[in-house]
Order: structure tokens, then C-alpha cells, then sequence
């Protein structure tokens, strides 16, 4: 079930393992559109905003655990490289402890902040209600996000993009089914679109954990393993707090940029977010992509094999450049098409929101590209603490669109602010990933 890296053809093993995380990445955001058009379809537009209005806060939270999970996953796939299985298992029992602890802590302190952080983000009184009860749910299900975070990373980390995938695909299918149940049958409004989101997640971090206990022995721990040590606990606090706080620093922006769209009335909320939902299904190649680099840098680094790293970073780069300009056209030119997944016809003011919002974002869209492969890469190779300064750069820039021109451009300037976020992060980003692969070479050829 786990797949060496380290020789082969680098596109062609790159490629092997995105696919099944660009399908799941694309079926996960199918049933994020289905989510979106079912509750905009049976609740109204209102509701549509209520579960759009938090989705910035929700991306600072629950990035954080995503983001952290995956920097528990660079030294297992260093390891897993370098036929280290013990502290590679070592560091699987370690990443398991830090991740029980972040549930606790991070579960409570967002259930006790809620309302507090709806009010921070001008959250419109009409949906108000129904936004703080669909936040709330979605803060008590932190722990199932952390579960099938964490072991879907530790089974990437070791080759195996497969399963992962299978059992997302379940929880797709079984998300959109329990959505129609909770919301439908059942009436619970944005609470049961919550719930199915929570259970569903719930059950696929169960299913890979049942896997891995059954059908992966490489992953099985020890006693001796299971024995905590400083060093360990050290390294992956040291991996995975930077990369968590990567996705965290970003999503300050986005929570700044969506207060901003908030003020302006619960109209362009909507349209926001259904902009977001089609943005969000069209960024999942570029996830796949980053995430294949990231975890092939990685068992590369522990092999030594510093002239496959450059050119796994190259061929990355280049694939999803191609797939950036062709999804910019995409944008501008059906943008409006696609945006009636979610908002209906009569809806004339929510469409041309969510419209002009796309149409803005496609001249750019290329630029997360270089952006994703580059960040990932960094962060593979072991410099968490450098790949954060682009979210620094993100948040900056999404801060001074929304602070400064919102007030004079109103929803325009809006539409502008992801863009300009992305350009500032690559200008960072692109020269601090060629110094960090240039570093790796050396010191390798230093150990050789």
C-alpha cells in the first residue's frame, strides 16, 4: 500500500499520486457545490449567506488542523524515504498525542468564541442566527476534521494517495445524502447541513485508521515506539505549528477581505460565497499537484537525491501554470454560467455578484500555479518557517484592499483582493523555494 518515490520518472510518479487527490479534491468540492446549491435551492439565499458568512473563520480553524497534519507529514515521508521505519513510526505516535491535544484545545476555545467571532466579522443580523448555529456545529466537529486530516496525511506521507481518496469519495456520497435527509426530511435548516458535514467527515477518519491497523503493518506501532521523547515532540511542533499557522495567516486576510464583503449587505454575501464555492472546486488541482511535490521533495530529501528534487519542482510548476490559464479562461468566460449552480435566475443582483467576482479572478488564476507548487515544496523540504511569510504576504495584501479601498471601490475592490494577495505571495515565495532547494543540494552533496 505504500509507494517509493525515489526512482522512477518524476512527472510520471508525480502524476500517479495527484490523481486519486485531485478526485477526491474534486468530489470533495462537488459535494462543498452540492452543499451550497442545496441549501441555497431548499432554505433560500439567506441561508446561503448564513453558511457563507463564517466561511473565512472556518478556513483559519480548520486550515490550521489541515495544515498541521501535513507538517506531520514531512518528517514521516523523509523518513519513510531514508528506510527509517522505526522513527518514522516514532514520529506517527508523536503526531497522534499533538493532534489529540490541538482537538481539545481548539475545539473549546472555538465553541466558547463563536459568537464573539461572528461579531468581528460584521455578520449581517438577518442570518446571524442561523450562522452562529452552523459555526458552532462545524468548531464541535474539530476533532473529525483532525482525524481523517491526520491519517489520510500519514498514508500520503508513505505513498499512498489511494486511499485516502476511496474513502473521501465515500464521504461525499454519504455527506450529500445526509444533507437531503437533515435539510429536507428532517427540517434542521443550516444546522443538519452542518451535522452531515461532521459525520460524514467523522466516518472516513475512522475508516483510514481501520486500514491502517489492518492492512498496512509498515504503520503498525510498537511499545517501544510509543514511548514520548522531547526531540520527537520538538521536530514536529517545529513542522506542524508553521504550517498550520500558514494556512491561519492566509485565512486573516480572507477574514479581514470578507468582514469588508459582509458591511456591504447580505446581496454580494451571497454572491461572495457562491463565487467561493466554484473558486474553491477550481482550486483542486493546484491542491493535488502542491500536495504530490510536497510529499515526492520529501521522500527525495531523505534518499539524498537533490537533482530529482529540482526536477520534480520544474515539471510541477509547469503543469500547473497550463492548468491555471486554462481554468482563467474558464472563469471569464462562464463564470456567470456556473454561478446558477447556486443562485437562481430571478436572483439578478446575488448572479452578477458572483459574476463579476469570477470574471475578475480568471486574468489571474495562473498565478496559483507557481504560488502552490513552490510554497509545498518549501515546506517538503523542511523550511515550514520560510513557506509562512507568504501567507504573511497574502494577509497583508488582502488586509490593505480591504482596509483602505473597499470604503472607495466598495464590492470591485472585493473582486481584486485574492488576485493581489496571490501576486505579493509569489514575489516571496518563487526566490525563497529556489534558495531552499539550492540549500538541500549543497548540504547533500556536503553528507555525500
Amino acid at each position: 500500500m505504500t509507494k517509493d518515490m525515489t526512482e522512477g520518472k518524476p512527472l510520471k510518479l508525480i502524476l500517479q499520486f495527484a490523481l486519486p487527490l485531485l478526485i477526491g479534491n474534486l468530489l470533495q468540492q462537488t459535494y462543498n457545490m452540492i452543499d451550497a446549491a442545496i441549501v441555497g435551492r431548499f432554505l433560500g439565499a439567506e441561508a446561503l449567506a448564513s453558511v457563507g458568512a463564517s466561511s473565512s473563520v472556518q478556513f483559519l480553524v480548520l486550515g490550521f488542523c489541515i495544515g498541521t497534519c501535513n507538517g506531520f507529514g514531512v518528517p514521516i515521508a523523509r523518513d519513510f524515504g531514508a528506510g527509517e521505519y522505526g522513527k518514522m513510526r516514532s514520529c506517527m505516535f508523536h503526531a497522534i498525542l499533538l493532534a489529540a491535544a490541538a482537538a481539545v484545545i481548539l475545539t473549546t476555545a472555538c465553541a466558547v468564541l463563536c459568537p464573539q467571532i461572528l461579531h468581528l466579522l460584521s455578520t449581517p443580523e438577518d442570518i446571524y442566527q442561523n450562522a452562529r448555529i452552523y459555526l458552532l456545529i462545524i468548531f464541535l466537529g474539530i476533532p473529525c476534521t483532525l482525524l481523517y486530516n491526520l491519517f489520510s496525511c500519514i498514508l500520503r506521507a508513505v505513498g499512498d494517495s489511494r486511499t485516502p481518496f476511496f474513502f473521501l469519495a465515500v464521504s461525499a456520497c454519504l455527506n450529500i445524502g445526509l444533507d437531503l435527509f437533515c435539510i429536507v426530511v428532517l427540517k434542521l435548516g443550516c444546522a443538519g447541513a452542518a451535522l452531515a458535514t461532521i459525520v460524514s467527515q467523522a466516518i472516513s477518519g475512522v475508516c483510514c485508521l481501520v486500514f491502517i491497523w489492518r492492512r498496512v503493518p509498515l504503520l503498525h506501532l510498537t511499545r517501544e515506539e510509543c514511548r514520548v521523547n522531547g526531540t520527537r515532540l520538538t521536530e514536529l511542533i517545529a513542522m506542524g505549528i508553521p504550517m498550520g499557522l500558514q494556512y491561519s495567516i492566509t485565512a486573516i486576510g480572507s477574514m479581514v477581505m470578507q468582514s469588508a464583503n459582509n458591511s456591504l449587505g447580505s446581496i454580494y454575501v451571497s454572491g461572495f460565497t457562491a463565487g467561493m464555492k466554484i473558486k474553491q472546486f477550481l482550486l483542486s488541482p493546484f491542491d493535488a499537484m502542491a500536495t504530490a511535490v510536497s510529499v515526492f521533495c520529501g521522500q527525495n530529501l531523505g534518499a539524498g537525491k537533490a537533482k530529482r528534487i529540482r526536477q520534480g519542482l520544474w515539471e510541477g510548476v509547469i503543469m500547473s501554470l497550463a492548468y491555471g490559464i486554462c481554468a482563467g479562461f474558464v472563469l471569464i468566460f462562464g463564470g456567470r454560467t456556473l454561478s446558477l449552480l447556486f443562485v437562481s435566475r430571478d436572483a439578478t443582483e446575488v448572479l452578477d455578484a458572483s459574476a463579476k467576482y469570477l470574471f475578475c479572478m480568471g486574468f489571474f488564476f495562473w498565478s496559483l500555479g507557481p504560488l502552490g507548487i513552490c510554497r509545498m515544496c518549501t515546506q517538503g523540504l523542511g523550511f515550514p518557517g520560510r513557506a509562512v511569510f507568504s501567507g504573511v504576504a497574502e494577509m497583508i495584501a488582502r488586509s490593505v484592499v480591504s482596509f483602505v479601498f473597499v470604503r472607495r471601490f466598495g464590492y470591485t475592490a472585493i473582486c481584486f483582493a485574492d488576485q493581489t494577495a496571490w501576486i505579493a505571495a509569489c514575489f516571496y515565495i518563487i526566490p525563497v523555494c529556489l534558495i531552499s532547494v539550492q540549500t538541500v543540494a549543497r548540504r547533500l552533496e556536503t553528507v555525500q
